[in-house]
């Protein structure tokens, strides 16, 4: 994995050493910043090295929510917001901003390098392949969809639901069982997180968000319908 650089951003030196010790142990590079200008000024320079990104929310001049902003306008590197905040509310608007994953100090280190390798795994892995669901066409090489030939911009997650559910077609799938394949990890929040995230999916789907069905008093199901 030495091939693969992390930009770790926090304000505190004490928790970017130990972040940065654990990734370094298990093969990464780490590029560091102490506050959010410093983080938008190393990926502005880096962008083609940094595969991920550790996000620290509190910041000195310029918090991370504003980081996110500014690197989703033109980049859609996974990117793990740390944050001392574990509300719920919280959790849900990282999402809506385009976080990837959302990780509530304190948190061990451990879980923390466990959950950076599947994203990893998810964003580095991709076969090559084309695959088109009724109009909705699937790169999982670029990671790319295409609605009626237009691209759309979806984030890690909301990329990994769609194509969670079109490879389960037709299907009912419990939030359960969406929270355990696409989460990839035990998840002790509130399933709105799912219906969040299937809310802003539909509406980027247009026309086609039909294809998203709400099954009640179960989850979802992917159906193409005319």
């Amino acid at each position: 994995m030495n091939d693969i650089t992390i930009l770790v951003v926090d304000d505190e030196s004490r928790m970017r050493k130990i972040i940065r010790d654990f990734l370094v142990k298990s093969g990464y590079n780490i590029m560091e910043a102490g506050d959010g200008e410093e983080a938008l000024q190393l990926f502005e320079k880096n962008e083609n090295k940094i595969q991920l990104i550790l996000l620290d929310v509190m910041m000195p001049k310029l918090d991370g929510w504003s980081v996110l902003r500014q690197i989703r306008q033109k980049s859609k590197v996974p990117i793990i917001m740390l944050t001392a905040r574990g509300e719920e509310q919280d959790e849900l608007f990282g999402f809506e901003l385009g976080v990837d994953e959302y990780i509530a100090k304190p948190f061990s280190p451990k879980i923390l390098v466990a959950r950076v390798e599947a994203i990893l795994r998810r964003t580095q892995g991709a076969q090559e392949q084309v695959k088109s669901y009724g109009g909705i066409e699937i790169d999982t090489e670029g990671r790319t969809v295409k609605v009626d030939g237009k691209e759309i911009e979806l984030s890690l997650r909301e990329y990994e639901l769609l194509k969670y559910l079109v490879d389960n077609e037709k299907i009912a799938l419990s939030r359960d069982k969406i929270l355990n394949n696409v989460w990839n990890y035990d998840y002790y929040g509130d399933s709105r997180t799912i219906d969040s995230h299937i809310k802003k999916i539909r509406h980027k789907l247009g026309k086609k968000g039909k294809y998203i069905e709400t099954i009640r008093g179960i989850g979802y199901k992917f159906e193409i319908k005319k």
